[in-house]
């Protein structure tokens, strides 16, 4: 990929070393939320551009990483639900993040910010025409989600 910046695997990579600080500086200073707050509002952002954007453009464009992407999918409901249960407990109680559930959350991330950097990742640097790339770094850059978006795997069944 000819891109004047980073790969889009660096940029996407970058940020879940981004989200990883934030949980771990709340982690060593209990008493400050807010790089707790901005890590989980980074990494449901994240999720998003996965779900919505790259997954789909991936499936298209190799449909081979299918089965991969369907863990990844998993994963992510995984995660989500845990950040639910976090941002609930902070929300009755500013102190009452559960030291367990944010151990949770860093060992999933942990573990499948590990597949999708191994895996996922250096196909899309490897797939992917330059303009689409381009597309998802704009998003990375400046793009939001919308509001009450939830992803894909801890929708409510319908």
């Amino acid at each position: 990929m000819d891109m004047s910046t980073d790969s889009l695997a660096a940029a996407l990579e970058r940020e879940h070393h981004e989200i990883d600080d934030g949980i771990a500086k709340f982690a060593a200073a209990p008493g400050d939320q807010q790089p707790l707050v901005h890590a989980f509002r980074a990494l449901r952002r994240h999720i998003y551009l996965e779900e919505e954007i790259l997954f789909p453009l991936l499936r298209q464009a190799e449909p081979a990483l299918g089965a991969a992407l369907f863990v990844m999918l998993r994963e992510h409901g995984q995660i989500w639900k845990l950040l639910d249960s976090l941002e609930h407990d902070l929300d009755a109680n500013a102190d009452a993040a559960s030291p367990a559930l944010i151990r949770q959350v860093e060992s999933h991330l942990l573990h499948h910010n590990l597949k999708e950097e191994k895996v996922v990742y250096p196909r899309a640097d490897e797939v992917l025409p330059t303009a689409t790339a381009e597309r998802l770094q704009n998003f990375l850059d400046s793009g939001e989600m919308p509001d009450g978006w939830v992803c894909f795997k801890a929708r409510p069944e319908q």
